[in-house]
């Protein structure tokens, strides 16, 4: 992938086509983000980041999917240290495109700094393919009460 282009959103579009055709079955999610597991004996996961629907999240959901070798669906996966910064490897050369903010990029930078500090913190991916699909798991739970209060737009 080094001849496409990450220095402008046109070039990020053509990466995100290229990995979304490279998994077989692929659907983009309706909302995913990163998680993790709280330092209290609170149950709720922590997202500093939400990609909600309408939002524009392609690259960092295909890039999670292809670490995670997921295709559809709703689904919450446990995500380990060494998945995450593979992530953040994968996407980082996305920061060449100053024209936009790479918000997934700052929060997974986060969440690898807080699981590295506190080991007994447990990072997790939720994907959630429509809204309406079966909860999968305490995470989407949380995922989902955040969203209902999110507004996407102006």
């Amino acid at each position: 992938m080094t001849d496409l282009d990450w220095s402008t959103p046109d070039g990020l579009a053509a990466i995100t086509a290229h990995l979304e055709s490279r998994i077989e079955g692929y659907a983009p999610p309706t909302a995913h983000a990163v998680g993790i597991t709280p330092a209290s004996s609170s149950a709720e996961i922590e997202f500093p980041h939400i990609n909600a629907p309408g939002a524009p999240h392609g690259l960092p959901a295909v890039v999670l999917a292809t670490i995670l070798h997921h295709q559809r669906g709703t689904r919450t996966y446990d995500l380990a240290l060494a998945e995450l910064e593979a992530a953040i490897d994968a996407l980082s050369p996305a920061e060449a495109c100053t024209e936009l903010e790479h918000p997934n990029l700052a929060a997974w930078r986060v969440l690898r700094a807080e699981a590295e500090s506190n080991p007994a913190r447990a990072l997790v991916a939720v994907f959630i393919d429509h809204l309406d699909d079966p909860v999968d798991s305490d995470a989407d739970a949380t995922l989902r009460a955040a969203l209902a209060g999110h507004r996407t737009g102006p």
